[in-house]
């Protein structure tokens, strides 16, 4: 588990992504394996709290965001899984992790039809204290997974994820406020509307950019 920490402070920020297309998944970037770690520790964590406030508030949006961090830390759990392992392992990795945002953007859109058809307001001042406690943790998350953007497709999967949650959580503190000037569920079902559509397109881009990559990768597995 710790077997890239000894090198992590001292090449975290220099080439981070200098070994994106390397033959062997062990050289991951020095510094990856611990960021992906944090990164799990702080997505359980707000799962918990956001699946809690989503159910106390009434809020589709908190729970929709519960639901997204959930997936997430399995999302950072595969990624540690599969570090070491062959650049097709990896990227067949990224195919399903797409699936599950997708599939994530789905169930989003789902919920925020039947809560139109049959829901009640939520409490607002929950929707905004927990939305900006949910940014403040994304926006770390995403700061400590800026260096690996551009790395193959696990490592852009992960990214991404990161990158629309804290678009996410902006959304939900809007919603905070719109809820309170409004007096209705509309701007809570209106940013989880947009939340699903946000996992649909980030699922349908890391599935393009992962099936490229097989591509890529099929002549050196006959090899």
């Amino acid at each position: 588990m710790s077997a890239h920490h000894d090198h992590a402070h001292g090449s975290d920020h220099n080439h981070g992504h200098s070994h994106d297309h390397s033959p062997a998944g062990a050289d991951a970037p020095p510094g990856y394996r611990r960021v992906l770690w944090i990164a799990l520790a702080v997505n359980l964590g707000m799962f918990a709290v956001e699946l809690l406030g989503g159910l106390r508030s009434g809020s589709v949006s908190l729970l929709a965001d519960a639901i997204d961090f959930f997936g997430d830390s399995a999302s950072y759990a595969v990624s540690l899984a599969v570090l070491t392992s062959a650049p097709v392992w990896r990227t067949r990795t990224a195919l399903l992790k797409a699936a599950c945002m997708a599939g994530f953007g789905v169930f989003v859109l789902g919920r925020a039809a039947w809560v139109a058809w049959s829901g009640s307001t939520p409490d607002a001042p929950t929707m905004g204290v927990i939305g900006t406690m949910a940014l403040v943790a994304n926006v770390a998350v995403a700061a400590l997974l800026y260096a690996y953007r551009t790395g193959d497709a696990n490592m852009r999967s992960v990214w991404l994820c990161s990158r629309n949650d804290a678009i996410g959580n902006l959304a939900v503190m809007l919603a905070a406020v719109g809820v309170f000037g409004t007096h209705t569920a509309w701007p809570d079902l209106a940013v989880a509307v947009a939340m699903g559509a946000l996992a649909l397109s980030g699922g349908w881009s890391v599935l393009a950019h992962a099936r490229q990559e097989l591509k890529q990768l099929k002549p050196q597995t006959l090899a």
